[in-house]
């Protein structure tokens, strides 16, 4: 069973800069993927960033929403432990939200639909005016 453990989410101001991380252990499968997730209230969940098995940073996909805004500016695992980072610059209100971590520990699901996943418990993140 993977645990997923979400940190660094606070109030801050528009315009701001954030890195939230996640810190994935006790998985017993490689993961085929890790990714981000938001969910505001009243909205549906929408994912964020996903970085494939491969790990590169390069090679991350980031929704339109947050696309040149967010990244994902480092991955680094050893043998117990993947810990993934999301960047988050130039936030805006409509950035508030939960930020869940997500990956793929049994190898069916979808890191980008969230479909499959387990998932962490979120880091609140809240941007005002």
């Amino acid at each position: 069973q993977v645990d997923l453990v979400e940190s660094g989410g606070r109030s801050v101001q528009a315009g701001g800069d954030l890195r939230v991380s996640c810190e994935a252990t006790g998985y017993t499968k490689p993961m085929t993927c890790m990714a981000w997730f938001r969910q505001a209230p009243g909205k549906e969940r929408e994912m964020v960033a996903v970085i494939d098995s491969g790990w590169s940073i390069r090679d991350a996909r980031y929704s339109d929403s947050v696309k040149g805004r967010f990244t994902i500016p480092l991955f680094s695992q050893d043998n117990a432990k993947k810990t993934l980072y999301l960047q988050m610059n130039f936030l805006k209100p409509e950035d508030s939200g939960m930020y869940f971590c997500a990956t793929d520990p049994f190898g069916g699901g979808e890191c980008d639909s969230g479909t499959n996943l387990a998932w962490g418990q979120g880091t609140q993140v809240t941007v005002s005016s």
